[in-house]
């Protein structure tokens, strides 16, 4: 059968390659034929269709039993239908102060969620037991958002990752207060590919409530989920979901990519990969003269320090974002599809200018 004819024309270089952020990638060609297979006839709408079924029994192979995932558009949307559902109308989330729910995603925790988020500095970019205990006070206090959830990324927005035994931590401290644990696994997949550990193993077995599963990052065409690994600790995820704008109607079509990427290899194989493009641009980096990498490099993202001035040149040649411009911080990240071959162009593009 031939393809079906279209009027779409292409309207970019697909040789073109960049390090802003590995949402710049398309889509995995094993998230595009799954897409084709969930499509034709008629399925019902609104989540009450056969992938989103078949969903749960793949999810609860990675999460245990009381496992449960409601799929949504994006991460924004994930992380801010996840804390309403854990919290009151006067809670309040305690989270780090380079967290994504607090820097990068337009105050919508807040002015959508209705959540007071209660930043803590860190110098890496993770909480613990001591950082939060700067924030876990005040629950009998009216006048003050009563602090009932501990947000934290897995890997953080500095590339960072927690161990297990970090997380564990984490859960103990925080239940023993009476709050509960959210983890925004925007970035979940490459945190296990490089801690070499099943995802259960630093979510569900350690207390984690609920789970922000990042997808689009990681080959999706869109879609994410949250996942409730604590069913008492949540309440009227549905209805939330709802509210926060982020039920798809064609369900489906978000389902079959989360089964085509978690149901196999395909979410660890992608992770691997980018990872590993990543150790690959760091050791690069690490040879140039006068460039200072930042953060360990644990994961798919490299944070570095340069001249602002070799900063912008080398952004008219491959795109890349400043974190801190005042000190020329930059952030390189790798994708499923990053080759060696964009790494080796882009360092020499480095040195390049740096030598000017």
């Amino acid at each position: 059968m031939n393809p079906p004819k279209t009027d779409a024309r292409r309207h970019h270089d697909p040789d073109v390659r960049g390090f802003a952020s590995d949402n710049y990638a398309g889509a995995h060609p094993e998230i595009l034929a799954a897409l084709a297979v969930a499509n034709g006839g008629h399925q019902v709408a609104y989540g009450e269709d056969e992938y989103t079924a078949h969903l749960q029994q793949v999810i609860r192979g990675h999460f245990g039993a009381t496992a449960e995932a409601f799929p949504v558009f994006n991460g924004t949307g994930a992380n801010v239908t996840a804390l309403q559902a854990l919290t009151d109308r006067w809670g309040a989330v305690i989270c780090a102060d380079t967290a994504h729910i607090h820097v990068d995603e337009c105050g919508a925790p807040e002015r959508v969620g209705g959540l007071k988020l209660l930043t803590v500095p860190t110098p890496d970019g993770k909480l613990t037991p001591e950082l939060i205990d700067r924030e876990a006070y005040g629950w009998d206090d009216e006048h003050r958002a009563m602090p009932q959830v501990v947000s934290i990324a897995q890997n953080t927005e500095l590339g960072t990752l927690y161990t297990p035994d970090e997380i564990r931590a984490i859960c103990e401290h925080a239940h023993e207060h009476g709050m509960k644990v959210h983890l925004d696994g925007a970035r979940i997949a490459n945190a296990a590919a490089a801690l070499d550990v099943p995802m259960r193993t630093f979510t569900n077995r350690v207390g984690v409530d609920a789970l922000s599963l990042g997808g689009t990052k990681n080959g999706m065409l869109f879609g994410e989920a949250v996942v409730v690994l604590n069913p008492d600790a949540v309440s009227h995820m549905k209805h939330l979901r709802k509210l926060s704008m982020q039920l798809a109607s064609k369900m489906r079509f978000v389902s079959v990519q989360l089964e085509a990427l978690l149901g196999k290899d395909l979410w660890l194989r992608n992770a691997r990969h980018a990872n590993e493009m990543a150790q690959r641009l760091a050791e690069g980096v690490r040879a140039v003269h006068g460039v200072e990498i930042l953060y360990p490099v644990q994961a798919n993202a490299v944070f570095a320090r340069l001249p602002h001035d070799v900063g912008e040149r080398l952004r008219q040649r491959y795109r890349f974002y400043f974190w801190d411009e005042a000190q020329g911080d930059v952030r390189w990240m790798c994708s499923f599809d990053t080759t060696e071959d964009d790494v080796d162009g882009f360092l020499a593009a480095l040195k390049e200018e740096m030598a000017q």
